[in-house]
Protein backbone atom coordinates (compact mmCIF):
# COMPACT_ATOMS: atom_id res chain seq x y z
CA UNK A 1 0.00 0.00 0.00
CA UNK A 2 1.31 3.43 -0.94
CA UNK A 3 1.64 6.34 1.49
CA UNK A 4 -0.96 9.05 0.95
CA UNK A 5 0.36 12.58 0.48
CA UNK A 6 -2.18 15.39 0.03
CA UNK A 7 -1.85 17.70 -2.96
CA UNK A 8 -1.98 21.48 -2.51
CA UNK A 9 -5.44 21.64 -4.11
CA UNK A 10 -6.80 18.97 -1.74
CA UNK A 11 -5.93 20.86 1.46
CA UNK A 12 -9.02 22.45 3.01
CA UNK A 13 -8.37 25.26 5.46
CA UNK A 14 -10.84 26.13 8.19
CA UNK A 15 -11.04 29.18 10.45
CA UNK A 16 -11.10 28.98 14.25
CA UNK A 17 -11.59 31.63 16.95
CA UNK A 18 -9.96 31.25 20.38
CA UNK A 19 -11.05 33.43 23.29
CA UNK A 20 -7.85 33.77 25.36
CA UNK A 21 -9.54 35.34 28.39
CA UNK A 22 -8.19 33.63 31.53
CA UNK A 23 -6.18 31.00 29.61
CA UNK A 24 -2.59 30.14 30.51
CA UNK A 25 -0.22 31.38 27.79
CA UNK A 26 1.77 28.15 27.33
CA UNK A 27 -1.24 25.87 27.13
CA UNK A 28 -2.93 28.24 24.69
CA UNK A 29 0.22 28.35 22.54
CA UNK A 30 0.59 24.56 22.30
CA UNK A 31 -3.01 24.03 21.18
CA UNK A 32 -2.90 26.87 18.65
CA UNK A 33 0.44 25.66 17.24
CA UNK A 34 -1.06 22.18 16.83
CA UNK A 35 -3.96 23.58 14.77
CA UNK A 36 -1.66 25.85 12.72
CA UNK A 37 0.52 22.84 11.82
CA UNK A 38 -2.49 20.66 10.99
CA UNK A 39 -1.73 17.89 13.47
CA UNK A 40 -5.44 17.64 14.32
CA UNK A 41 -6.24 16.42 10.79
CA UNK A 42 -5.93 12.87 9.47
CA UNK A 43 -4.11 14.24 6.39
CA UNK A 44 -1.25 15.73 8.47
CA UNK A 45 2.07 15.65 6.64
CA UNK A 46 5.21 17.01 8.35
CA UNK A 47 6.67 18.64 5.21
CA UNK A 48 3.42 20.37 4.10
CA UNK A 49 1.36 23.17 5.58
CA UNK A 50 -1.99 21.43 6.13
CA UNK A 51 -3.10 23.59 9.06
CA UNK A 52 -6.01 25.97 9.57
CA UNK A 53 -6.31 29.69 10.24
CA UNK A 54 -6.57 30.74 13.90
CA UNK A 55 -7.91 34.03 15.28
CA UNK A 56 -7.09 34.83 18.91
CA UNK A 57 -9.18 37.48 20.67
CA UNK A 58 -8.74 38.97 24.17
CA UNK A 59 -4.97 38.45 24.07
CA UNK A 60 -4.60 41.12 26.74
CA UNK A 61 -6.39 38.85 29.26
CA UNK A 62 -4.00 35.89 28.97
CA UNK A 63 -2.22 34.86 32.20
CA UNK A 64 1.14 33.39 33.20
CA UNK A 65 1.39 31.15 36.27
CA UNK A 66 3.71 31.10 39.30
CA UNK A 67 5.03 34.64 38.94
CA UNK A 68 6.52 33.96 35.51
CA UNK A 69 5.25 37.30 34.17
CA UNK A 70 7.82 39.15 36.26
CA UNK A 71 10.56 36.51 36.13
CA UNK A 72 10.66 35.53 32.43
CA UNK A 73 12.49 37.82 30.04
CA UNK A 74 11.84 38.54 26.37
CA UNK A 75 15.01 39.17 24.36
CA UNK A 76 15.53 40.88 21.03
CA UNK A 77 18.74 41.83 19.28
CA UNK A 78 19.33 44.65 16.80
CA UNK A 79 22.17 42.80 15.08
CA UNK A 80 24.79 45.29 16.27
CA UNK A 81 27.35 44.69 19.05
CA UNK A 82 25.73 45.39 22.39
CA UNK A 83 22.30 45.45 20.76
CA UNK A 84 20.62 42.94 23.11
CA UNK A 85 17.43 44.36 24.67
CA UNK A 86 15.48 42.55 27.37
CA UNK A 87 12.11 43.18 28.97
CA UNK A 88 9.86 41.15 31.25
CA UNK A 89 6.72 39.39 30.06
CA UNK A 90 4.68 41.59 32.41
CA UNK A 91 5.86 44.72 30.57
CA UNK A 92 5.31 43.11 27.16
CA UNK A 93 1.79 41.98 28.10
CA UNK A 94 1.00 45.49 29.29
CA UNK A 95 2.30 47.24 26.17
CA UNK A 96 1.90 44.71 23.30
CA UNK A 97 -0.17 41.66 24.35
CA UNK A 98 -0.52 40.53 20.73
CA UNK A 99 3.26 40.29 20.39
CA UNK A 100 3.61 38.22 23.58
CA UNK A 101 1.09 35.65 22.35
CA UNK A 102 2.54 35.61 18.81
CA UNK A 103 6.10 35.04 20.15
CA UNK A 104 4.99 32.12 22.31
CA UNK A 105 3.24 30.40 19.41
CA UNK A 106 6.10 31.15 17.01
CA UNK A 107 8.51 29.34 19.31
CA UNK A 108 6.47 26.14 18.94
CA UNK A 109 6.46 26.12 15.13
CA UNK A 110 9.26 24.93 12.81
CA UNK A 111 12.17 27.35 12.40
CA UNK A 112 12.16 27.46 8.59
CA UNK A 113 10.10 28.65 5.59
CA UNK A 114 7.33 26.23 6.53
CA UNK A 115 7.04 27.72 10.03
CA UNK A 116 6.88 31.26 8.65
CA UNK A 117 4.14 30.18 6.26
CA UNK A 118 2.17 28.67 9.18
CA UNK A 119 2.61 31.82 11.27
CA UNK A 120 0.97 33.92 8.54
CA UNK A 121 -2.29 32.07 9.25
CA UNK A 122 -2.33 33.38 12.85
CA UNK A 123 -4.26 36.57 13.66
CA UNK A 124 -4.01 37.97 17.21
CA UNK A 125 -6.15 40.80 18.62
CA UNK A 126 -5.97 42.38 22.08
CA UNK A 127 -9.70 43.13 22.26
CA UNK A 128 -12.84 41.01 21.85
CA UNK A 129 -13.52 41.95 18.21
CA UNK A 130 -11.90 40.90 14.94
CA UNK A 131 -12.49 41.79 11.26
CA UNK A 132 -12.74 38.18 9.98
CA UNK A 133 -16.50 37.61 10.32
CA UNK A 134 -16.81 36.91 6.58
CA UNK A 135 -14.82 33.67 6.93
CA UNK A 136 -17.42 32.26 9.38
CA UNK A 137 -14.89 31.01 11.94
CA UNK A 138 -15.82 28.24 14.38
CA UNK A 139 -14.99 28.36 18.08
CA UNK A 140 -11.99 26.35 19.24
CA UNK A 141 -12.24 25.32 22.87
CA UNK A 142 -9.10 24.59 24.84
CA UNK A 143 -9.80 22.11 27.62
CA UNK A 144 -7.38 22.47 30.54
CA UNK A 145 -8.94 19.63 32.53
CA UNK A 146 -7.72 17.19 29.88
CA UNK A 147 -4.21 18.64 30.10
CA UNK A 148 -4.05 18.31 33.88
CA UNK A 149 -5.30 14.70 33.79
CA UNK A 150 -2.32 13.72 31.66
CA UNK A 151 -4.41 12.33 28.79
Amino acid sequence: MRTYSPKAAEIERGWYVVDAEGLVLGRLATEVARVLRGKHKPTYTPHLDTGDHVIIVNADKVVLTAGKAAAKQVHRHSGYPGGLRSTSYADLLASKPEEAVRRSIRGMLPKNRLGRQMLRKLKVYAGPTHPHQGQKPADLTIDHARDRAGA
